[in-house]
């Protein structure tokens, strides 16, 4: 049994060995196909990444051909750029100085445009007018004529063609442009669109004839009517109307100096004259000033003898007296008299009479006083105001001497008097009513000026 049990242990173990060699060697074949599979993959991918490294060295190689082929032709076109940009700036100054040019030109246009005579620009624009004028009417005229054209476009198309061929000579009498006839071959051109194709197309072949012969383009019409022609066609006209516009430059010119110089004499002729008439106004001012005065005072002594006429007509002075004033007036105004004009003609002349020369030579020498300077005047009072203060203050110095002198006198009476004694009771006088003192002001200062008027005017 024991031997049955190792048998069976060892043909299980072999058996189990076996397998296990099996399975190994089916492991091994396993991995070696597979190790194959993995040798066949390699090859294949390097013979791929061989292909790919060809491949990629020519498309490099393809590549910076191409790299350079585009630098050239890049270098090529920044020098053409350069080159365009270069005849764009030349362009555009050539186009800039063409402008400046057409600038001036106009200006000269201009120019010689104002310098033409008025009535061959009234002729031009009369022309330019008519001109306007036709070429309305010529469209106006074409207009019709496409229109009729399209209104007739149902009817057949000989009908068609032998109206347009009408209708041709009467246009070419209206205008002689090309736009009537254009319209003339779009319109006959529209026409086989309606099914009328081999019918009009030789008509439509002679529209084109005519049009490119016997009618101009209107372009040439327009660029050759709207322009006005210019009146001056030489330049010795031109230099004709220079030399006349010089001539008369010049004696304008001359003109204005003229008037510069009567200007300036005037001006200074209204200063001197302005100076002058101040001067006189001052005067006339100062001369007015001086007869105001002169009016005030004349006032006052009116007023002073109106006062001294009504005392006189209520009978205070009486008839002795007024002979003595009379006289005592007389030989003042005598000694007025020779102080003022002389000694001559004073035997038989009156006191009015002496009084009436004294006025005029007063006035007379108010008129002299006038025409002397203010300043030498003012010059004169004040000298005058010196003088009568001094003499004011001597006869006041003089009259305080004879009050102290009297003074003296007395004092000197008192002290040589023989002295009487009083004996007896000393009498006491009553006291008197106090009298009443009228006081007479009006009287004592009409007293006043007429001493001051005989100091000034008698010393």
């Amino acid at each position: 049994m024991e031997k049955r049990r190792s048998m069976f242990l060892l043909q299980y173990a072999l058996a189990m060995k076996r397998n296990e060699i099996q399975r190994l060697e089916m492991l091994a074949t396993r991995e070696e196909n597979r190790l194959e599979r993995a040798e066949k993959f390699l090859e294949k991918d390097a013979s791929l990444f061989d292909e790919f490294l060809r491949e990629n060295d020519r498309n490099s190689v393809q590549a910076m051909r191409m790299a350079e082929k585009e630098t050239k032709i890049k270098t090529e076109k920044i020098v053409e750029i350069r080159e365009l940009t270069a005849q764009i700036t030349s362009i555009k100054s050539e186009i800039s100085k063409f402008e400046d040019t057409l600038k001036h030109y106009k200006i000269y246009k201009e120019f010689l445009y104002k310098l033409s005579p008025k009535e061959w620009l009234d002729e031009q624009q009369e022309k330019h007018l008519a001109f306007k004028r036709a070429k309305e009417s010529s469209e106006l005229t074409r207009n019709n004529s496409t229109a009729i054209l399209f209104g007739d476009k149902g009817s057949g198309s000989k009908s068609k063609t032998a109206f347009l061929w009408k209708e041709v000579p009467g246009l070419k009498k209206v205008t002689k442009t090309g736009r009537l006839v254009k319209a003339l071959s779009s319109s006959i051109q529209s026409l086989p669109q309606v099914g009328q194709l081999t019918q009009l197309s030789p008509h439509s072949e002679l529209d084109s004839r005519l049009s490119s012969t016997m009618f101009p383009s209107q372009d040439d019409t327009d660029s050759d009517g709207e322009e006005l022609a210019l009146y001056f066609t030489e330049p010795q006209q031109l230099l004709d109307v220079f030399t006349k516009l010089e001539e008369e430059n010049l004696s304008l010119i001359q003109n204005t100096q003229e008037m510069e110089e009567t200007l300036d004499e005037l001006n200074v002729t209204l200063k001197n004259t302005q100076i002058r008439m101040d001067k006189e106004v001052n005067l006339l001012k100062q001369w007015i000033a001086s007869m105001m005065i002169s009016i005030s005072k004349e006032e006052e002594s009116a007023a002073e003898l109106e006062l001294k006429a009504r005392v006189f007509h209520f009978g205070e002075y009486q008839g002795d007296q007024q002979d003595t004033m009379l006289e005592s007036l007389n030989h003042k105004v005598l000694e007025v008299y020779r102080k003022c004009v002389g000694m001559q003609q004073e035997a038989n002349l009156g006191t009015v009479q002496m009084l009436t020369v004294v006025e005029r030579q007063l006035d007379e020498l108010l008129e002299n006083l006038e025409r002397v300077p203010q300043v030498k005047i003012e010059q004169a009072e004040k000298a005058k105001e010196r003088e009568r203060r001094m003499r004011l203050r001597e006869e006041k110095a003089m009259m305080q001497k004879q009050l102290q002198e009297e003074r003296l006198q007395r004092a000197r009476a008192r002290a040589q008097a023989k002295i009487k004694k009083k004996r007896g009771r000393k009498l006491i006088s009553r006291s008197h009513p106090p009298v009443i003192k009228v006081k007479e002001v009006r009287e004592q200062t009409l007293i006043n000026k007429d001493k001051e008027e005989m100091l000034f005017f008698f010393t």
